[in-house]
């Protein structure tokens, strides 16, 4: 298929992340925001089909909703029940791959969903809270997205709080090994990531046009495991955009990144 010319930034980091679910097979998809949530609908529209999806309740869907108000007569695409207790059973047995948004993401991986600054009593921010992530990170294949790439969230030292398992030897759950960990991909606004470096370093998988190495490196606050020559994050493709204008009918994805710059910026 032709690259398209015309896309925002947000729109490049949706096909890039909808990637990340690409060779899950049949699992469950839960993006966490808009982008993420963007991502796992265009695989299950596309490279994925066996992809499973909620409506964020209880219902499986065949069919992933699109995001915000709809048409009156809208009927989501009801295919089974998936209620509370049975959400433990799919997070347990590993048939699932959550995409969300840390706070902060360490060199180890480990991210902060909870609290910033301070002491854990008295924080200087309170957020969200770990809730379900650190069983999650240890049960399935988590992937993150990052808005702005910057050393406050690529920050120096450990997470203020850990609020996920990551690749810490000094931190890993009885029982387990550095093996049951599985960070799949870090999509940002400046490049694509994972921790498939030496040591589960974090590696640099591809840059957005226009950025370069020594850019995103600059916004790391730990060193970014570089190999050769870095590709270019891969153009949407005209039917790619078509789908992504179909699931967002609202354009939601235009206010998830600062000023919604366009994606290839030459």
């Amino acid at each position: 298929m032709t690259a398209a010319t015309d896309y925002t930034l947000a729109e490049l980091c949706i096909v890039a992340a909808s990637k990340a679910f690409e060779n899950d097979g049949e699992v469950l998809a839960t993006g966490i925001g808009v982008i993420p949530r963007l991502a796992a609908s265009l695989a299950m529209k596309t490279t994925n089909p066996d992809l499973m999806m909620t409506d964020s309740e209880a219902w499986m869907l065949s069919e992933p909703n699109p995001l915000g108000k709809r048409d009156a007569g809208f009927q989501q695409a009801n295919e089974s029940w998936m209620g509370f207790s049975r959400i433990f059973d799919n997070v347990w047995s590993g048939r699932r791959h959550a995409m969300l948004g840390p706070t902060q993401i360490d060199k180890y991986g480990q991210t902060n969903t909870s609290a910033l600054g301070g002491t854990y009593a008295a924080p200087k921010v309170m957020m969200l809270g770990a809730r379900g992530f650190p069983g999650n990170s240890i049960s399935h294949p988590n992937s993150f997205f990052v808005p702005s790439h910057n050393t406050r969230v690529f920050m120096d030292g450990e997470c203020d709080f850990v609020s996920s398992v990551g690749y810490n030897p000094e931190r890993l759950p009885r029982g387990h090994s550095l093996d049951d960990i599985d960070i799949r991909l870090v999509i940002t606004n400046l490049c694509v990531m994972d921790f498939g470096g030496p040591d589960h370093q974090i590696r640099l998988l591809s840059l957005h046009p226009g950025v370069s190495a020594e850019q995103v490196q600059e916004n790391t606050a730990y060193p970014v495991y570089i190999e050769g020559d870095v590709p270019t994050t891969q153009a949407p493709t005209q039917a790619q955009l078509d789908l992504i204008a179909a699931l967002d009918p609202h354009n939601q994805r235009a206010y998830q990144i600062k000023d919604n710059p366009p994606g290839n910026p030459r």
